[in-house]
């Protein structure tokens, strides 16, 4: 029978077992028991999906016991390190079925729990020479040792359960093609311009009729584009992995019960790849030497044996080698839109216009206009006069229609030269139409080229000393005349 800890209680019973400095019987080392493996994964996936095991990975082990009535059971022991992880762990049991224990080495309470806030303690030891012995308020059982179980082993035999939403998301990814389809792959990620770097992989032959190892292509990509993530997951011969923990990747589609990024027992110079399906996982002992798989792209070298070295010449030397400067519609934004051309048919628009430009713009724009129409420029925008074609500035002198590149994609500074590079010259280019310069003498301001001049005529002054020197006339009140044939009032 086990006895409740009373409050300030200093000794116990179980040998090993102490209180700690909140008075709970504690012991160096806590131990969960499992009715099965089943459990034991349940309490790891548990376990892991909300903390760690790095820090009792270095204490834990987890054993196949036999009681004395020969039923098997899981027994996982730890270093306890305080109640504050003992009651983690003891958490987690609860929810896997399981029962927590503490002690030092052959003698093991049960741990603390709501009827017992301090823990318990024995009536009476149990003398045995058992590998274990738990101590619960329904049993007391001895246990003997059978065999250990490898984490690391028990996570690779775990099968990976379906999951659609897995790797969905933009993420990296390994992708493991069979040796006949990976030169194709490789090609697909050249063509389509993907980062990716290649390796190759070998494995012993499956049997004794296989001629030569397996050998397959292992692909580390950084980002997998969304427009091929459907074509590696239903192209046979290619498996698409995400990573989850160092040296460890999971089938995309498909997930680990456990959380592997919790358990790191695999080596991170290593990989260790689960698949889908109900098939093994495959390990790689060591992560191949990667290279770009820009350096795999298909090369041709024609049969001559000797080069003979071209001597330049003058590019005028072989005719008319030169290309004309186009423009084409281009789809980037407009920037740097300081100019307009107007032409003479919309010449009344911009006279309605004016009326609506604030000061600032009059005074600011100028504009010059010439026979083919007039030419518009405003350092601040001219947004503000929705008329005619707006220009971009390329360079200072040097404006071209907005929505247009032009082609060949040449710089601005380029194509200024090619023009002759004249500095009393505003240049425009406009589409479909050749190159045009107006001198920068020809711009004036807004407000003077549009504002029409008004006649006036001269009035002439009204003395004021008469005014004031008139008399002003008095306005009486009296008795109102009597009206034609009747009696006064």
């Amino acid at each position: 029978m086990l006895e409740r800890v009373a409050m300030h209680q200093t000794r116990m019973r179980v040998p090993g077992v102490g209180v700690d400095a909140k008075g709970v019987a504690l012991g160096s080392r806590g131990v969960v028991l499992v009715a099965s493996i089943e459990r034991l994964v349940a309490f790891l996936s548990l376990f892991t999906s909300s903390q760690s095991l790095a820090d009792i990975l270095p204490s834990l082990r987890i054993e196949v016991v036999r009681s004395r009535m020969n039923t098997r059971e899981i027994l996982l022991s730890f270093s306890a390190q305080g109640s504050e992880r003992m009651d983690r762990v003891a958490e987690v049991a609860r929810a896997a079925f399981g029962t927590t224990f503490t002690g030092t080495s052959g003698h093991f309470v049960q741990y603390r729990d709501a009827q017992a806030p301090f823990g318990y303690d024995v009536s009476e030891v149990l003398a045995a020479d058992s590998d274990y012995v738990l101590y619960h308020n329904l049993f007391t059982q001895a246990y003997e040792r059978e065999r250990d179980i490898d984490l690391a082993n028990l996570l690779l035999r775990l099968r990976p359960q379906q999951d659609p939403a897995f790797g969905r998301a933009p993420g990296p990814s390994w992708i493991l093609a069979e040796e006949g389809i990976g030169p194709a792959v490789i090609q697909y990620f050249i063509r389509s311009r993907v980062e990716a770097r290649m390796g190759v992989v070998q494995w012993p032959p499956l049997s004794a009729l296989d001629d030569g190892p397996v050998r397959r292509f292992l692909f580390d990509v950084p980002e997998m584009p969304d427009r091929m993530t459907p074509l590696f997951r239903s192209t046979p011969g290619i498996t698409t992995f995400r990573p989850v923990a160092p040296g460890a990747a999971v089938q995309v589609g498909w997930r680990h019960p456990v959380t592997l990024r919790a358990c790191p027992v695999f080596r991170d110079d290593g990989l260790v790849l689960f698949r889908g399906h109900n098939t093994d996982a495959l390990v790689i002992d060591r992560v191949p030497s990667l290279g770009d798989v820009s350096s795999f792209a298909r090369v041709t070298i024609s049969d001559q044996t000797s080069f003979a070295p071209a001597a330049p010449v003058r590019p005028d030397t072989l005719g008319q080698v030169t290309v004309p400067v186009r423009l084409m519609p281009s789809i980037e934004p407009w920037s740097s839109v300081h100019a307009s051309y107007i032409a003479p048919n919309e010449l009344p628009i911009l006279r309605r216009v004016i009326y609506a430009l604030g000061a600032r713009t009059l005074r600011e724009a100028s504009i010059a206009f010439t026979r083919a129409g007039a030419f518009l420029l405003n350092r601040q925008g001219v947004e503000s006069t929705p008329v005619g074609v707006f220009l971009r500035e390329m360079r200072p002198n040097l404006f071209i229609a907005a929505g247009y590149d032009p082609v060949p994609a040449i710089d601005p500074e380029v194509m200024f030269r090619a023009l002759g590079s004249p500095n009393d010259q505003v240049l425009f280019l406009l589409p479909n139409k050749p190159a045009v310069g107006v001198p920068r003498s020809a711009f004036v301001p807004l407000v003077d080229a549009m504002i029409e001049g008004h006649s006036w005529a001269p009035l002439d002054a009204t003395a004021l000393e008469p005014a004031w020197s008139a008399q002003v006339p008095q306005v009486v009140f009296g008795d109102r005349p009597p009206e034609a044939g009747g009696s006064g009032a």
